[in-house]
């Protein structure tokens, strides 16, 4: 595969987050653990003005004309569990990318606690910046083997929130599938708009999955996006889960919920394949 190779010191702070972030150690017994067989996937780095933007990808071996699924990070950054979730994708056929969002702020898999991730590095990132970090991210996929005519995006508590919002800064995608991200907060220089300012403007189909014991995300917040979203005509659907907390995909720590976690991720495997994401599988050979 053609990839870029970025000076040494990008891959260095790329690879910083290998393994599992110090946040969440120890690592709960039994993550899921994705093979890379029949796959290309590894680190690479996209040049931009103000550095180099690392990201992890994941896609069928000696395959073209890819659809792309842009990853977006947990506030742990691209540590193993979102690479994982890149190889899923990519055995089922797409071109995954996940970017180092934060790579400007600091490094997330080397902060030892979730405040200090939030205080440190997380309150200090831009949404422009993102939506900025993003659009090159897609355009780093078509350049190495994605469709650009078909692209969707995915993402994670932090990622969740950022899926709606790119959604709207990019229409042309053709779905989003949101995990537990916030759709209300604080409108400042950093973050102007929340997803629920936007809901009703969408365009993008946007499958939202959202846990019903989620104490950081109440459900009346969720409601009153449910009716922002109906308002317009995106199709857009939030699915919840009674009996589910926040991070019920994270299979790496307490927080997982199996039943949930596997329905969530078989819908999105049915949202991308009803937008017009359809893929062929990789073989997975030994």
């Amino acid at each position: 595969m053609d990839t870029f190779n970025p000076p040494r010191r990008a891959f260095i702070q790329c690879a910083l987050a290998t393994g599992f972030a110090l946040a969440v150690q120890p690592v709960t017994a039994g993550s899921i653990a994705t093979d890379s067989r029949a796959l290309d996937s590894g680190l690479a780095g996209i040049p931009l003005d103000d550095g180099i933007l690392p990201v992890y990808f994941a896609r069928p071996t000696a395959r073209s004309s890819l659809p792309i699924v842009l990853v977006v990070q947990e506030i742990f950054g691209v540590h193993e569990h979102i690479r994982d979730i890149c190889r899923r994708l990519a055995k089922l056929g797409y071109l995954a990318v996940a970017p180092e969002l934060y790579f400007r702020q600091g490094n997330p898999a080397a902060s030892p606690d979730i405040a200090s991730i939030i205080k440190d590095i997380v309150s200090k990132v831009p949404d422009a910046q993102v939506m900025q970090d993003l659009d090159a991210t897609l355009g780093w996929a078509a350049a190495h083997g994605g469709d650009a005519s078909r692209a969707a995006i995915t993402g994670f508590c932090w990622g969740g929130r950022i899926c709606w919002l790119y959604a709207s800064h990019h229409p042309q995608l053709k779905a989003g599938i949101a995990w537990y991200g916030k759709l209300e907060g604080a409108h400042d220089a950093l973050t102007p708009t929340q997803p629920v300012d936007v809901a009703a403007s969408l365009s993008v189909p946007i499958l939202g999955l959202y846990g019903g014991q989620d104490s950081s995300i109440p459900q009346d917040s969720v409601e009153r996006m449910r009716q922002a979203l109906q308002q317009g005509q995106s199709g857009s659907q939030i699915v919840v889960y009674p009996t589910a907390g926040h991070a019920f995909n994270a299979d790496y720590r307490p927080s997982y919920q199996a039943a949930a976690a596997q329905d969530g991720w078989q819908r999105l495997q049915a949202w991308l394949d009803s937008h017009g994401m359809q893929a062929s599988k990789a073989a997975d050979t030994d």
